[in-house]
């Protein structure tokens, strides 16, 4: 992986500390896990962030801080990869995770119509919410996967070639 990149792209530490979001976090924002970039705490904020991104509540940023805490990930990447939800992507992403949802529970498609009306949210829940959470959580299980084993073997193949490169004999 491109550590020089990922150093040049990370914010800094202490700006990082002192958002007024991670200080519910208090001391533990400073433990030193939280901000190196290996294959362990970068594959692990792969998995969080793009677990995260799939989670269709509010303060994502937050669960994906408290993600890299818990798990001993990389707090900036892990906070980043939530973004990939972001106020653009989210309707198609949400729409093909309700879609994966109704394929698997083999229920048709529910039309959309939205009306201001307290039977409509309760209606509109108890049919549109099974098929999209189900969906929502089999690609974050899936996604979240493939991050961590793409960032683990991508990571290793490119220590191997620097290995491989480095100790090849010099012809004279």
């Amino acid at each position: 992986m491109p550590q020089r990149l990922l150093n040049k792209l990370m914010p800094d530490p202490e700006e990082l500390r002192k958002h007024k979001c991670l200080r519910c976090f208090g001391s533990l924002i400073h433990r030193p896990y939280l901000w190196m970039l290996n294959r362990r705490t970068v594959a692990m904020a792969f998995a969080i962030g793009l677990f995260i991104a799939f989670v269709p509540l509010p303060g994502q940023m937050v669960m994906a801080a408290a993600g890299a805490v818990w798990f001993h990930g990389n707090l900036p990447v892990s906070v980043g990869l939530v973004w990939l939800t972001n106020p653009v992507t989210m309707p198609p992403i949400f729409y093909a995770t309700y879609k994966l949802g109704t394929w698997v529970l083999q229920l048709p498609e529910t039309p959309f119509h939205f009306e201001p009306d307290p039977a409509w949210f309760i209606d509109g829940f108890t049919t549109i919410m099974p098929p999209f959470l189900l969906g929502c959580f089999i690609c974050a299980v899936v996604f979240s996967t493939l991050g961590y084993l793409f960032i683990r073997i991508v990571w290793r193949w490119r220590i191997i070639n620097r290995w491989r490169t480095r100790v090849t004999p010099r012809s004279s």
